[in-house]
């Protein structure tokens, strides 16, 4: 086998596919190594948009999603992506050609020193090369689905990607924990057990590990034994059920100030896999904190004084197996918490409007309970992240780490190629939609059927605020309105404006078929001064 091959052929041994990308010369190679294995390659617009449709494959499927770019420009425009997986704790594989070897030490055109420009966003940059294929392969796979998971990057020169492969092995690494083992770390000989058991209302404070580690039903355990109240950082959304009645809501979206309120309440917060990278507000909660992780708290955002360092799921198993029952927050105490929330999300609603909350009430009740729902960057993405209520992991897709506009659509496709069988829906700012609105053209030509609900109000409203709050002009911030069915239209979608509740159910409610369907939403932004 050529060095293509052999990347080909690991990523099929591996279960990974497709391959999101934008070629370029040293790519040719690699392409007919991807025929020749059946890896399938999907074509996007641009280089950091195919890297948001790798990043949301690693989101849902728990392996690395791969991409592929050119090199020079290729490959910064795919930096974006790094960073965003980086700080989202996303497994990923980005592959990008360079040129040939013989002239890389003394040629200048399209040449960028990749390992520099990637090694700041990557948990691992290397050159693939005939002697290393196979090693390399195996180090990035398992390196990037280590925890905390995140992408890596790998350089494939023109003259390497068809050189015969002298390491071709393939040989996969093991990537996932057993539970054989659990550490307790403290400096005072303190047991968490003990911590757990003397507290009077504990807080369990989930993130992105607890998800990754299918530790929900282990969580829920944990929190009915204590009768711990229950919170969810953004991007793990559904791990834990937000019917449960001891479930409070999410941190640091839309009612911020309800949620770290009820923070304040606890006397314990159990950080379970929580991931500090979502916290958009410093850390201020005054309660001592027991760090439950598979990794160490090397943050140190919040202070623990015991660290309980495990694989997560077996981990909680062993801490409600060890602690006595408590009663903790009361049914009647939780129902009144989450009136409040309710009241705070809808605080602000201008009668007669179609207001950005009613969009989710409305999409709330006619979308599919199993639906896959993507969310882009903006003020609708903390109503959503509070609103939202998937009914299981990876069923909510958004960015919280780096946060980067344009993340939902990207993200929609690929959910729809992975879940072909299931409704996707992908929430939008008109603004987010203008960065990457090309990509409905690909989702039109793979007859993806999904649904992009976009909230036009014709500013960057986060920025406008702001600017509002100190009495500035909206300088900088205004979006000139583009006809939304024109421009579905051009991309071979289907488009429609809605003012209404009942219009926008009515869409929303409609079988699109193969056909994307753009749905404008025309929202009045004043219920934004009052949320935020």
């Amino acid at each position: 086998m050529n060095v293509s091959e052999v990347i080909a052929k690991y990523l099929t041994s591996a279960g990974i596919g497709p391959i999101f990308g934008y070629p370029g010369d040293p790519s040719v190679e690699f392409l007919e190594g991807c025929r020749k294995e059946g890896v399938d390659f999907v074509l996007a617009r641009r280089e950091g948009t195919a890297g948001l449709m790798a990043e949301a494959y690693g989101m849902l499927t728990g392996k690395p999603g791969v991409v592929l770019s050119t090199l020079g420009p290729g490959s910064t425009n795919l930096v974006n992506a790094l960073a965003n997986a980086y700080l989202d704790r996303t497994p990923m594989i980005a592959l990008s050609g360079q040129i040939d070897t013989k002239r890389l030490p003394t040629f200048t055109h399209q040449v960028v020193d990749q390992h520099a420009i990637f090694a700041p966003v990557a948990k691992y940059v290397a050159d693939v090369m005939p002697h290393t294929a196979g090693h390399v392969l195996r180090k990035a796979h398992r390196t990037a689905t280590a925890p905390r998971p995140g992408p890596v990057h790998l350089s494939t020169p023109a003259d390497v990607v068809g050189a015969v492969a002298e390491d071709s092995e393939i040989r996969l690494p093991p990537t996932k924990s057993l539970g054989m083992g659990v550490a307790v770390v403290s400096d005072n000989g303190a047991d968490p057990i003990l911590q757990i058991a003397a507290a009077e209302k504990p807080i369990i404070l989930y993130g992105i590990s607890a998800m990754q580690g299918d530790a929900g039903s282990s969580i829920t355990a944990l929190a009915e034994r204590i009768g711990a109240a229950v919170v969810s950082s953004p991007m793990a959304k559904g791990t834990v059920s937000e019917d449960h009645p001891l479930f409070a809501g999410t941190l640091d979206m839309a009612c911020n100030t309800v949620m770290w309120d009820f923070l304040d309440q606890a006397d314990l917060i159990l950080a379970i896999g929580f991931d500090a990278v979502e916290l958009i507000k410093p850390w201020s909660v005054q309660a001592p904190v027991l760090h439950i992780d598979e990794v160490a708290n090397t943050d140190q955002i919040y202070a623990a004084d015991i660290e309980v360092v495990g694989p997560l799921s077996e981990t909680v198993a062993m801490l409600t197996d060890g602690v006595k029952a408590g009663t903790g927050f009361s049914h009647a105490e939780m129902r009144t918490h989450r009136e409040t929330l309710q009241a705070a999300f809808d605080a602000g609603r201008v009668s007669g409007t179609l207001n950005p909350s009613d969009v989710i009430h409305v999409a709330r009740g006619a979308i599919g309970s199993d639906a896959i729902v993507t969310t882009d960057v903006g003020s609708h993405k903390l109503l959503v992240g509070q609103g939202w209520r998937p009914s299981g992991s990876r069923q909510l897709l958004m960015t919280n780490g780096l946060s980067s506009m344009g993340f939902s659509l990207p993200a929609a496709i690929a959910a729809k190629i992975v879940h072909p069988e299931r409704e996707v829906v992908c929430f939008t700012g008109d603004g987010g939609l203008a960065m990457v609105q090309s990509e409905l053209r690909l989702a039109a030509s793979m007859k993806l059927g999904i649904k992009v609900v976009v909230f036009l109000d014709q500013s960057l409203n986060r920025i406008e605020l702001k600017q509002m709050a100190r009495q500035y002009a909206s300088t900088g911030t205004v979006i000139e309105e583009t006809d939304t069915v024109l421009m579905a239209q051009s991309m071979a979608c289907n488009g429609i404006v809605v003012e209404t509740e009942r219009a926008l159910a009515d869409a929303l409610s409609q079988d699109v078929g193969d056909t994307p369907l753009v749905i404008g939403t025309r929202i009045d932004p004043a219920q934004y001064l009052a949320q935020f």
